[in-house]
Parts: C-alpha cells; sequence; structure tokens
C-alpha cells in the first residue's frame, strides 16, 4: 500500500521493523556527507578556480545520489548567490532540471498504466528522451494536435517509499544533532521538516499539483504580466501531469536575457510583486520559485516584464490574519516603530505570547535600525539574515512551523532577483507595493492597516506617516512612471467618498476640528501635501503616461 501524505509517526513504526531498510542507508548517509565534509574541510578555503569546480561537483555529485530530499536542499541552496559561491552556483542550478533521467521505457509504461491506453493513442508526437529531468520527475515535450505541445511530467518509480524512508531519517538525524547547533529555533526542527515532508509528500501527488495549477491561474487571470499553463485534466492522473508548453526562457543568466531583449530589471519588478500579491494579497504561494521554475516571456506591460511560473507541487496557504500582519510589519520597519515590529513577531508566533519584548524591542533596532539605513533602498537583506540568526539564538525567537514555506519563498524570490542583479533590494518593491494598497483601501483589512498607520491612539492625524506612504509612491512613481499616482489617487478619494471610507473621514473631520475650531496648521499641513503629491503636472505626467506607455 502506498501512503500519500506524511505521517512521521507511523513512516517511523514503519521503517523501525524494517532494519534491513533503514540501517545500510543511514550508513551509506553517514558515509557519503562525512566525505563530502573532510573534502570541505581540506580544501574549501583553496583559491584555486579548478580546486572550487571539482568541490562543487563533488558536492552536486553528492547530493544526486543521496537523492531527491537531499536535491531539494540543493536547490534551495541553488537560489542564494548571497550565500554560495558563484562557481558553486552555477553547479548547483543543474539540481533544478538537469539531472540524471530514468529509464525512459519505465516512463512510458508509467504513462500508458495511469492513462490507461497505449501512448500512440495519447499523444500524435511523444519523443523518445525528456527534455528536462528533476528531483521527482522528468518531462517530456509531446504534441496532442498540429502546433499545440504540451509538458508531460512523468513522476520517478518508487518514490514514495524513497520518500517515507529518507524523511524519517532526515528528521531523526536532524533531531539528535539539533542540540548542537546554534540555533535557537523554539518549535524544533522537528517540526519545521515535517512542515517540509508534509509539502514534499502533497508534491508527489499530480491530482494535487493538477488543482493546484489551476486555482492559481484563477488568481492571476486578467494579469497580462503572469501567464500560468493549462491543465489537460484527459492526460493527467495522480503520476502523470500534462500541461501546455511553455516556450521561455530561465530565468537564470541576465546576459542571456538581455541577449534576447528581455529586461532582467523589468523581470524581477514581475517576480517580486507576482510573490507579495500570493503572500499578502491571495493568501496563497508557490513556494518553491527557483529559477527552474518561473520563465521569461516576450513583451512587457508597463514596467513589468513577462513571466510564466510552472511546477505547482509546493504550494501552501497563508492565514488572513498572518497577512494582515506582514502587511502592517512592512509599514512598522520602514517607518522604524520597533515596538510595533515587536509586536508583529508575536501576533506572527515568533515571539510567545507572553514574552517580555522590553529588551527585545532595542535589540530589532540595532538588527533592522542599521541595514535600512536612510531610505528603503538600502535594506539589505543578506545583513538583516547574518544578524537575525544572532538575535534568534540570544532571544526567545523561535520559526513557527507554518513558516518554513514561507521564508523559504521569500528566501528562494530574492535569491532569484539577486542572481539577475546583485544590487537588487527586495523591500525597495516591497514597501511600494504595501503603500499603494494601504492608499487605496480596496479591502476592509487594508482600510482597518491604513487607519492604523496614519492615525495615533489619541485619533489625530499623524502627517508624516501620511507623508511617507506617499513619497515613497511618488518616488517609485518616478522612477516608473507618474501612471501609478493616478490609480492610488482615485482609489484614494473614491474611499474617501464611499460609505466604505466613513471611518476615515470622521477620523479626519475629528483631527481637523479640535474643541469646536478649525486646526488651521493640520488642514495647512495636509493641504500642502496633497498639492505636493498630486499637483497639475504631476497629474498631467501620469495622464500622459498613460495615455501613451513609451512617453517619458
Amino acid at each position: 500500500m502506498e501512503y500519500l501524505r506524511y505521517d512521521h509517526g507511523r513512516d517511523a513504526r514503519w521503517l523501525l521493523l524494517r532494519p534491513w531498510v533503514w540501517v545500510p542507508r543511514v550508513i551509506q548517509i553517514s558515509w557519503t556527507l562525512l566525505g563530502l565534509l573532510l573534502s570541505l574541510l581540506l580544501r574549501g578555503n583553496s583559491k584555486d578556480s579548478r580546486v572550487q569546480r571539482n568541490l562543487a561537483r563533488t558536492l552536486l555529485r553528492t547530493l544526486t545520489n543521496l537523492g531527491p530530499c537531499f536535491i531539494k536542499v540543493g536547490q534551495a541552496l541553488s537560489t542564494r548567490p548571497d550565500l554560495i559561491r558563484r562557481d558553486w552556483l552555477d553547479e548547483l542550478t543543474r539540481l533544478q532540471d538537469d539531472l540524471p533521467s530514468f529509464d525512459h521505457g519505465i516512463a512510458l509504461q508509467t504513462i500508458e498504466e495511469e492513462l490507461s491506453a497505449p501512448i500512440e493513442e495519447l499523444f500524435e508526437e511523444f519523443p523518445e528522451s525528456p527534455i528536462a529531468a528533476a528531483s521527482l520527475g522528468q518531462v517530456y515535450k509531446a504534441r496532442v494536435a498540429p502546433q499545440k505541445w504540451v509538458a508531460v511530467k512523468v513522476q520517478r518509480p518508487n518514490l514514495t517509499f524513497i520518500l517515507r524512508r529518507d524523511m524519517v531519517l532526515i528528521r531523526s538525524l536532524s533531531v539528535l544533532v539539533a542540540p548542537l547547533l546554534p540555533l535557537n529555533l523554539g518549535f524544533g526542527l522537528g517540526e519545521i521538516i515535517d512542515e517540509f515532508g508534509s509539502s514534499l509528500f502533497e508534491e508527489i501527488d499530480y491530482c494535487c499539483e493538477a488543482d493546484n495549477c489551476k486555482h492559481f491561474s484563477r488568481l492571476f487571470a486578467g494579469n497580462p504580466a503572469v501567464t500560468i499553463p493549462d491543465v489537460y485534466d484527459e492526460l493527467s492522473s495522480r503520476r502523470v501531469l500534462t500541461t501546455s508548453w511553455i516556450q521561455g526562457t530561465k530565468l537564470r543568466d541576465p546576459q542571456e536575457l538581455k541577449s534576447q531583449r528581455l529586461d532582467p530589471a523589468a523581470l524581477i519588478r514581475t517576480g517580486v510583486i507576482s510573490g507579495l500579491q500570493q503572500l499578502l494579497e491571495f493568501g496563497y504561494f508557490h513556494a518553491d520559485p527557483h529559477p527552474g521554475n518561473l520563465f521569461a516571456l516576450p513583451g512587457r506591460s508597463g514596467d513589468l516584464g513577462h513571466v510564466a511560473y510552472v511546477d505547482f507541487g509546493m504550494m501552501d496557504s497563508i492565514s488572513d490574519q498572518d497577512r494582515l500582519t506582514l502587511t502592517g510589519a512592512v509599514v512598522h520597519l520602514i517607518n522604524h516603530e520597533f515596538d510595533a515590529v515587536a509586536s508583529d513577531f508575536q501576533k506572527l508566533g515568533f515571539l510567545a505570547p507572553d514574552a517580555d519584548l522590553t529588551p527585545i524591542i532595542p535589540a530589532l533596532e540595532d538588527v533592522f535600525g542599521g541595514s535600512l539605513g536612510d531610505s528603503v533602498g538600502s535594506f539589505n537583506f543578506k545583513a538583516i539574515t547574518d544578524r537575525f540568526s544572532e538575535l534568534m539564538y540570544d532571544y526567545p525567537f523561535r520559526v513557527p512551523a507554518r513558516f518554513a514555506l514561507i521564508i523559504r519563498a521569500v528566501v528562494s524570490q530574492e535569491g532569484l532577483a539577486l542572481r539577475l542583479d546583485p544590487d537588487f533590494r527586495i523591500i525597495a518593491v516591497a514597501y511600494p507595493y504595501v503603500a499603494k494598497r494601504l492608499l487605496a483601501g480596496d479591502t476592509r483589512e487594508m482600510r482597518e492597516k491604513l487607519l492604523e498607520v496614519i492615525f495615533d491612539q489619541q485619533g489625530s492625524l499623524r502627517i508624516e506617516r501620511l507623508e511617507n506612504l506617499l513619497d515613497v509612491v511618488s518616488n517609485e512613481s518616478s522612477l516608473q512612471s507618474n501612471s501609478d499616482l493616478l490609480p492610488v489617487a482615485g482609489a484614494g478619494l473614491r474611499l474617501l467618498l464611499s460609505k466604505d471610507g466613513g471611518d476615515l473621514r470622521q477620523r479626519l473631520l475629528l483631527t481637523l476640528i479640535k474643541d469646536d475650531r478649525l486646526n488651521i496648521s493640520d488642514l495647512k499641513e495636509l493641504t500642502t501635501l496633497m498639492r505636493k503629491t498630486f499637483g497639475p503636472r504631476q497629474i498631467a505626467e501620469g495622464v500622459m503616461q498613460r495615455l501613451n506607455p513609451l512617453a517619458a
């Protein structure tokens, strides 16, 4: 019987009763990793590029030989150019879709068994070898009709057994060595590995992946900058998945993209904004956005490039409360409100509900304040991760298991962007996106968060906070196009005049009228701010830009 869902307790009992399975595997893993460790210790500091290239190949070969679970770890590393040497990165990138394929005959047999028909009845043309091979399966480019090509993904044989065995061993070994590691994970490494295991088992159920793909497609329907392949249900099953073929360029090499007249900066922007939409707007996200799963396509929409997502096996959801808290955390971070940032960490579960925040607030200011610098664009994520790891060890931080895939998605997304642009700063795109959503107030939760940001606890308008939000949108618009100001202005005005804007109108009136008298100073500041941001010149430039996107 095949078990299609991860259950560590059940699988551990199953494996414990089969020492002939786990004992040789433990010996193999230990011996292999020991050999790799010795190689790294002896030659890791070498300045010789040939030595480093050989080490990278050794690492690639080691992870490949150890199987799918270890390959997944390597894939995560392959998205981090800020953590991994460039010459190593080039080798690890091969883990994404350039692994050894399994026997073609077995793949054909799997397709025919799963779809209950001979291969020649299913496809007009089917190749004799796969076009790509990854950790869990391999992909063929087949034809179902004249000029209609599809991607056929076929699962590797015996995969359920391999994953059950290795996930139990990885979790058990990790729990044993966790006390020796300089980590303070709170919930424990075991829970994080359980989260990874659950997602991995969902990834090998292609029926689940097909549903994920359809749901993802619905979320991005109408977005011309993002393409999602169509699913062919009649040619799909639990171990075979057929989707429309995506003809694009992988987001790996900026020079290759430029040679095809594709703009890496525009593609990065699309990738990051679509990732933010998934986390902060949709609450449903692609947890494995490495370069093998994103393609650059021709064309663009304004300042956005055209990107296609593939491989929807590793997906996850985020609760409405967590989405709202994360949105607020971005604003609090930029506004240097570190007491609010500490509270956000508490709400998200990184700090216990009864944790004393008093000593933590200055520590957060020390970590985040220096990395933020004087502007949003100076935010350095690598510096943050380095310092935050120290913070987690010194203070009672913990990583909630539900955030394991969220962190993976964000880290992978930023790593992909850094690969195309080493100077990229993710917060420089994230904050304008959040600012525009707050100012538009297009949902109840965004309206509530907007009120929280621009009004203090006494109900007074914090002009400097509103100015900060508008400045971010205005500054970004000046870099991209003033057309961004028009929808923000329009949405803000509609909110103010609509029934949903009742609380906002009431608070503005209470701010501008105090003790039955008009507060001239606040009114003057607000009027000056609106005139500066939405003056005739800015509006005219925005109109021209929307009428003619090529106009500067």
